[in-house]
């Protein structure tokens, strides 16, 4: 598929104002000197947690518990993220360390 010069400038315009937009508009419809309403407020206390759930649900979905390992990869992996989050509360260090451990685990252990 071979575009024109005029429709790649007009993808490239429509993508980067579709990319601006979505930074301003936050800026423009809650504004520093104005409180959030309290349905925003309330959804940024409960959707941290929820699309955590999620993520762990999705990343699970597929684990066979009836196969050889039982699912003991994950669940350890699980436990180290949950571990490492308590200890140091760095999201990088307890994703990058359940990343590794599961690698780990899935490659050279239980083969």
């Amino acid at each position: 598929m071979h575009l024109t010069p005029f429709q790649t400038v007009t993808i490239i315009l429509a993508v980067a104002a579709g990319t601006q937009i979505t930074r301003w508009l936050p800026f423009w419809l809650f504004p520093e000197k104005k409180d959030p309403p309290p349905a925003v407020l309330y959804l940024g206390r409960v959707l941290p947690a929820a699309v955590m759930g999620l993520l762990v649900v999705y990343c699970l979905k597929n684990v066979s518990w009836t196969a050889a390992s039982h699912g003991l990869p994950e669940l350890l992996s699980i436990a180290v993220v949950g571990l490492l989050h308590r200890w140091k509360g760095n999201v990088l260090l307890s994703i990058a360390g359940g990343t590794a451990l599961y690698m780990l685990l899935v490659q050279a252990v239980f083969v």
